[in-house]
């Protein structure tokens, strides 16, 4: 057990240091930077690795606009007008409100404030202060305090669970503010997990979600996490709740995918066998999600999500041009699963993405064959 564990470590290692891999019909090997035989992402016109934006998984260029103007001024109201102007039930609301929060929750972790500093994250005290009416500010303020719950305490703690009560209230009023917006119940979601609210609990308040918006694919995957094996579940429940959102997403909706999103979940920790992601399971967890990508809006918010968690299955799988496929679309911006689990999402993404380009080479591709 011990020799398998050290060569565990090293692979990883190797992995980590080594990021380029030479395209070879005999195999795909690692291999180190300018080696001749090296796959080079930048011939498909790939955003080179110090490039990649790890805030989003897709391009919104208003909310990037948005917030470079609220961090360089500390200014809320360009961010309040936004979210006034965005669709309630739609997905690109939650993950605009998801961005501030989180714009607000790392400026206050960089600059935490002192006695001649001004803390991070102060435009966002404004934004309450000055307008507490103000649904969308109420939103952010409810989703920046579950994100500090979750990135300064530990689960379990009476700290965290302080800031969790505290979050818990904050969406109640955020919900009063906004009666048909079902954004503050899907972060009281997260709340949810963290507080371990009992089963019935936790099905009253998904019932409120999906009276306001039945296919809100985020607020889909949200819930899946309390349903999880490692949460409040089992691998079953988790399956189930996929599976039934799957058979009942409308045409043209990314719930096909869920099952993919649950597969990923319960990947066993240690996993040696290639065949794995070409199991059964996994197989047609993929084909869904696929299925899902084709039939969805090109437009659809979450679509780069189901792209980038394809992308680690596709790769894992050795279905390089399917890979390749999807990284046409995604390229650029990494903030999603699976890259965001990681200490380094850039890093990560690019070692998946070398590895798609060698193996798509190996076999015969090139940049002028890969479709679009």
């Amino acid at each position: 057990m011990v020799i398998l564990w050290v060569l565990m470590a090293l692979a990883l290692f190797s992995m980590v240091l080594l990021p380029v891999v030479r395209r070879r019909r005999s195999g795909i090997q690692l291999v180190t930077p300018g080696d001749p035989d090296a796959a080079d992402p930048a011939d498909y016109g790939f955003v080179r690795q110090e490039q990649l934006d790890v805030r989003m998984p897709g391009p919104d260029q208003d909310l990037l606009d948005v917030l470079d103007v609220v961090q360089r001024a500390q200014d809320y109201r360009a961010a309040s007008q936004l979210l006034a102007g965005t669709e309630t039930e739609g997905e690109a609301r939650w993950q605009r409100v998801q961005a501030f929060a989180g714009a607000a929750s790392l400026e206050l972790m960089q600059r935490p404030g002192g006695v001649s500093e001004m803390p991070g994250g102060q435009w966002l005290r404004v934004w309450r202060a000055e307008a507490p009416k103000d649904p969308g500010g109420a939103a952010v303020h409810a989703e920046f305090l579950v994100q500090q719950a979750w990135r300064t305490s530990t689960p379990g703690t009476d700290e965290f669970r302080i800031i969790m009560e505290e979050a818990r209230s904050a969406c109640a009023e955020a919900a009063l503010l906004a009666p048909g917006d079902p954004v503050p119940y899907i972060i009281e979601l997260s709340v949810a997990r963290g507080l371990a609210y009992a089963q019935p609990d936790f099905e009253q308040l998904w019932l409120k979600i999906i009276d306001r918006a039945p296919a809100h694919m985020g607020a889909h995957l949200a819930a899946l996490h309390y349903w999880c094996e490692k949460w409040h579940g089992s691998r079953e429940l988790a399956y189930a709740f996929a599976e039934s959102a799957a058979a009942r997403a409308p045409q043209g909706s990314l719930l096909a995918a869920m099952p993919l999103f649950a597969v990923f979940e319960h990947l066993p920790e240690v996993n040696l066998v290639r065949s794995f992601y070409q199991s059964e399971v996994v197989t047609k967890a993929v084909h869904g999600a696929l299925f899902a990508v084709r039939s969805a809006r090109p437009d659809d918010p979450m679509l780069a999500h189901v792209r980038h968690l394809l992308v680690f299955f596709l790769v894992r799988g050795e279905r390089w041009l399917e890979a390749m496929a999807q990284l046409v679309h995604i390229d650029g911006h990494v903030g999603a699963l699976p890259w965001t689990l990681t200490a380094d999402p850039a890093a990560d993404y690019a070692v998946y993405r070398a590895l798609a380009v060698a193996g798509f080479e190996a076999n015969g591709g090139s940049p002028a064959t890969l479709p679009h």
